[in-house]
């Protein structure tokens, strides 16, 4: 972003000690990321205090500094009473001002999953469109929702963003920040319930993203998901829906599904602007849902449907950790890698499962399934729940890795072969010990359990085939 430092202050409700200085490198959280002419924002973390790195940022070319005490720096330095929360209202004085300009949409979505891949879909639709802002990864709370919307400046058409919550309020904090033009509810699922009080809880929570949308704004719904097609009265604006089961009331749908052996499905767009083919090159079924509402997403801000479908067919998942198959040889043995470690819950745990059971349908099946986190007292028995999926997908190696992966054990008591693992590296060992040539095996799990270092180890050891 470009704007002097005094009127940073005045948009956060801080004063500037020292110079008047000219911001206009990016905004940073993280010092290491410091640039010539950037501000740094120096916030408490749990495991460390930002404020002790302010030097760094400034060696890094970091003209400003946002603070909560004065440092002992020679640079601008704006002092606020909570950083992140001025990082917020930074953010939000920003995108007013671009939207002041006339051209800036922006389109939001938010689900118990897919909210990443559907990010990553959209992005890529919408930059044929005109200059696309997008997250990086999975950047969608308090912090990497505004440094994302700091990185649009007067030439951004579009700005993509993804909305996560691990509680309620979270989702009208940051739609207090930027209200969308457009909305997208993806799912309401059993991802973090013991945040929430409960599933309905997660149901209340994702629907604050309906509510902080712009007066008359679109809102495009799952109506293949009755939770998320009860949020349909909140809309004030037209409700668009999008449905991969073909439900001939959605305005969006997918027919004629077809999966190849690599789990990639193919089928025929139906939308009021006609119909397209798609062949996605992402691996899951699961995808077919997320395509559609990047496809009605793009679709209602004017992107027209060849665009949609030509971008859907050559379409990747940006983000690490997503489906990532990787064929791979490791210590002399060939086999096929499913990577979905970045996280999980039980929806996205029963995709994963069913990715394995379809690509590895005449093959040895492994499953890594590192633990599922904030599920409160629901864990042992949607750990079992996930444990039996497993079992009934005919797997023949389940192995655990976390506190109460053991439940995934207890829920698959016919599973050949069951073993919870101490850490990554014994987890990645005994993976190698139980594959056998063309064995397929899949590392899932939430982030929090470790499970992508599983991932990371086997094709540290392998090469590409």
């Amino acid at each position: 972003m470009q704007a002097a430092a005094q009127w940073i202050a005045e948009a956060v409700s801080g004063h500037l000690v020292g110079p008047d200085v000219l911001v206009t490198g990016p905004v940073v959280t993280d010092s290491r990321e410091a640039a010539e002419g950037s501000l740094y924002v120096a916030r408490r973390g749990e495991a460390a205090d930002g404020h002790s790195f302010v030097a760094g940022a400034v060696e890094r070319g970091a003209v400003a500094v946002i603070v909560e005490h004065e440092v002992d720096e020679a640079v601008a330095q704006i002092v606020v009473h909570d950083s992140t929360e001025a990082l917020g209202a930074l953010a939000r004085a920003h995108v007013d001002n671009l939207r002041r300009g006339g051209v800036l949409d922006v389109i939001a979505m938010t689900g118990s999953v897919g909210k990443t891949t559907t990010k990553d879909l959209l992005a890529q639709i919408m930059s044929e469109d005109g200059p696309t802002v997008a997250p990086k990864l999975s950047f969608n709370n308090e912090v990497g929702l505004p440094l994302t919307v700091l990185m649009a400046d007067e030439t951004t058409r579009h700005l993509v963003l993804e909305m996560g919550a691990s509680g309620p309020g979270h989702i009208t904090y940051l739609t207090d920040i930027v209200s969308p033009d457009v909305a997208i509810e993806l799912c309401v699922g059993h991802a973090h319930v013991g945040g929430f009080g409960g599933f309905e809880g997660v149901a209340a929570a994702k629907a604050e993203l309906i509510r902080g949308t712009r007066p008359g704004g679109p809102v495009i719904l799952n109506t293949d998901d009755p939770n998320v097609e009860a949020m349909a009265p909140l809309a004030t604006g037209d409700v668009i829906r999008f449905s991969a089961s073909g439900d001939p009331r959605a305005h969006v749908r997918a027919i004629d599904v077809h999966l190849d052996r690599a789990d990639r499905a193919s089928f025929t767009l139906v939308a009021p602007q006609g119909e397209a083919h798609i062949d996605l090159k992402i691996v899951g079924r699961h995808h077919v849902a997320n395509a559609l509402a990047a496809a009605a997403g793009a679709l209602t801000l004017g992107v027209d449907l060849q665009t949609v479908a030509t971008v859907l067919s050559s379409a990747r998942a940006l983000s690490p950790h997503r489906m990532d198959v990787h064929q791979l040889t490791v210590e002399g043995t060939a086999i096929t890698l499913i990577d979905d470690s970045y996280n999980a819950n039980l929806d996205s745990m029963r995709a994963g499962i069913a990715a394995l059971a379809s690509i590895g349908s005449d093959a040895r099946k492994i499953a890594v399934l590192g633990e599922m986190l904030e599920l409160g007292d629901d864990s042992q028995p949607l750990h079992e729940q996930v444990g039996a999926m497993a079992a009934d997908a005919g797997i023949d190696t389940l192995i655990g890795l976390g506190t109460d992966a053991h439940y995934y054990l207890e829920g698959a008591p016919h599973v050949p072969h069951r073993e919870v693992a101490s850490d990554p590296e014994q987890a990645a060992r005994l993976v190698i010990e139980h594959a056998a040539d063309g064995s397929v095996i899949l590392v899932k799990g939430s982030y929090g359990s470790h499970s992508w270092q599983v991932a990371d180890i086997l094709r540290e050891k392998g090469t590409n085939r």
